[in-house]
């Protein structure tokens, strides 16, 4: 089983990419976001290490929920506790990974187990997958398609953008980049060849 790492700047086209993925082959597609949000459930380690961290400031409810938009509040105005928040939850989700991807080999019932994650280089996957696999869109369309599907003014892009990495640091860490200026079918083609 080959464990792949997929990243790409904001409106890059990775979810049309990942869904032909998870509908074409024998893989396991994770979202590093949304395994996070897993984990950040009461009754998890990771929670109790929030808790324990954010508890007095008035983010979780009574149930021990998290307030997101209080949280994010919380962490745009003081930046350094975002890196207090990081240090908790990114090496979560890297064990849970981990576990999954140990399992899955030991299963032997998949090909390949795809992770998607913003911050694949800044947290080291590249050391831990087979390659990392770069979404490349240029950035007049990624700004197209985030007005577009997403609504996004191009402050919150702006924002958005300038904290992703350049394009330069994507294209030396990862392996293959995926051209996806076209259509999603040309991106679609791209992948078929790389996993044949």
């Amino acid at each position: 089983m080959k464990f792949i790492g997929i990243t790409g700047g904001v409106g890059a086209g990775k979810s049309e990419i990942l869904s032909y993925i998870r509908d074409h082959y024998r893989a396991k597609v994770v979202l590093a976001d949304d395994l996070a949000k897993e984990l950040m459930q009461p009754g998890t380690a990771c929670h109790k290490k929030l808790l324990e961290a954010f508890g007095a400031d008035g983010v979780f409810d009574d149930e021990g929920q998290m307030d997101t938009a209080k949280m994010s509040k919380l962490l745009f105005r003081e930046p350094e506790r975002r890196l207090q928040m990081n240090a908790i939850v990114h090496p979560a989700v890297k064990q849970e990974v981990m576990e999954q991807v140990q399992l899955a080999r030991k299963e032997e019932v998949l090909d390949y187990y795809f992770l998607e994650a913003a911050l694949l280089i800044e947290e080291h996957y590249d050391e831990l997958c087979d390659e990392l696999w770069y979404i490349y869109t240029s950035e007049d369309n990624r700004r197209a398609r985030l007005k577009a599907g997403r609504g996004y003014t191009d402050q919150r892009i702006d924002d958005m953008m300038k904290s992703q990495q350049p394009e330069e640091v994507f294209r030396r860490y990862c392996k293959v980049v995926i051209d996806n200026n076209g259509t999603p079918e040309e991106a679609c083609r791209q992948v078929a060849e790389l996993l044949k």
